[in-house]
């Protein structure tokens, strides 16, 4: 009997319900509330899907910079170290300094073998218009010679020309008529003396005949003396012209050389071409020198924070040894991995969005580029993907974002910070 009633109880609340609701219903306040609801709800989602549909977003993004490692660009000790950990450096200062002896004796040696170089080229450039000039003034003294000796060959072919012609038969025709008149005095002689014996004539007469006869052998020796001279300075002229021949001869050679040592003025031109060479040759040395002696500081680059700073005073560091890293703070961007399936409607230029979980707020930016590749192929050991059990997968392309000027004090994005990017694609 319980029963009974507790199932009829249940069979008048389930009746009564549906009346309510039913009631409810028809109501008009109840109606128009549902219907607004709705229509807020539509709205809603269309401005879900409208706010979701002109944007793309991503996770898998990180600030980025140009981080400068500082290496030795030569050996030595250092010798100071201007600079802790994480401090943060303008461009320009002077952080690290090399024992520099070493290379201040080399600036020194560069700079003597300069000089020495530099008094050979002077000396050699000299040279050559001395050359010249001896040159010129030897050619033109041993023409003159030349000249001269020639002339003097000439006078003595003329001189030995005379005296074996002309003197040389008036000398010989000479003792050839004092030989007829001598000859005829003695005869002459010969024939008055036995009429001087026999008194037929007087003895002044044979005196004269006598007188006659000594005077044309005196003549006669004279004539041959004459002769003898002109014979001697035959031979002399003919000796004078030989030795005027051996002189021009002699001049001729000495022409011969003095053009000769002509051309040893382009080889002193080209000791000058030389020394200049050597010159510069010097300078490059005494340049590589100090460029050397300058390497001994090491300072600045760039502005940024000091980050793996790896040498400490005392120690000897080899060239292309890193020393510390500069971290830029002011020029950095975020390189935002979007999903390949992002990208159809992203361009360069595009207004960007990152937010940044250290200070919760967000920045806005500008797209710069997008990859040439995906972040796969770019790495260390791109997947190979002909091997057969390929599975395609979704791939990331890096999206460059440059922020806009932040103020200063108001943040400081640091490379290596996660964030999360947003690009609004129209």
């Amino acid at each position: 009997m319980g029963t009974n009633v507790v199932e009829r109880e249940a069979d008048q609340n389930s009746s009564e319900r549906p009346r309510s609701a039913r009631g409810r219903l028809a109501q008009p306040g109840f109606r128009r509330a549902a219907l607004i609801g709705l229509i807020v709800l539509v709205a809603a989602a269309v401005g879900v899907w409208y706010y979701l549909n002109g944007r793309v977003s991503t996770d898998d993004a990180e600030v980025n910079g140009d981080i400068t490692p500082i290496a030795s660009k030569i050996y030595g000790t250092v010798n100071q170290v201007l600079f802790q950990e994480y401090d943060h450096v303008q461009a320009g200062q002077v952080l690290l300094r090399i024992d520099p002896r070493d290379y201040q004796a080399k600036v020194a040696q560069a700079e003597a073998a300069l000089a020495l170089a530099q008094a050979q080229a002077r000396a050699a450039q000299v040279a050559v218009p001395l050359a010249q000039g001896t040159t010129r003034s030897a050619i033109e003294a041993a023409q003159a010679e030349l000249s001269a000796a020639q002339a003097a060959y000439q006078q003595a072919v003329l001189g030995y020309q005379n005296a074996s012609t002309a003197g040389l038969s008036y000398a010989q025709a000479q003792v050839s008529k004092n030989q007829a008149n001598s000859h005829k005095a003695q005869a002459d002689l010969a024939r008055m003396k036995p009429l001087v014996a026999k008194a037929e004539i007087s003895r002044q007469q044979y005196d004269a005949y006598l007188a006659a006869a000594q005077s044309s052998a005196s003549e006669l020796k004279a004539s041959q003396e004459r002769l003898s001279e002109a014979q001697k300075q035959a031979q002399i002229d003919q000796a004078a012209m030989t030795a005027a021949k051996a002189q021009v001869a002699a001049a001729q050679a000495r022409l011969d050389e003095a053009r000769a040592n002509s051309r040893r003025v382009p080889m002193r031109s080209a000791d000058a071409v030389s020394a200049n060479a050597n010159v510069a040759q010097a300078k490059a040395n005494l340049q590589a020198a100090k460029l050397d002696l300058s390497y001994a500081t090491i300072v600045a680059p760039t502005e940024g924070v000091i980050s793996s700073k790896n040498v400490q005073p005392g120690q000897i560091v080899q060239p292309g040894q890193s020393l510390f890293a500069i971290v830029p703070l002011k020029d950095v961007w975020v390189r935002a991995n979007f999903k390949e399936t992002q990208l159809a409607k992203v361009r360069p230029g595009e207004r960007a969005e990152v937010h940044v979980d250290m200070y919760d707020e967000s920045f806005p930016g500008r797209v710069v580029a997008l990859s040439g590749a995906t972040g796969a192929r770019m790495s260390l050991l791109p997947p190979e993907n002909a091997t057969g059990n390929f599975v395609k997968v979704v791939q990331r392309i890096p999206v460059k974002i440059v922020l806009d000027p932040i103020a200063p004090g108001k943040a400081v994005l640091r490379p290596g910070m996660n964030v999360e990017a947003t690009i609004f694609t129209r």
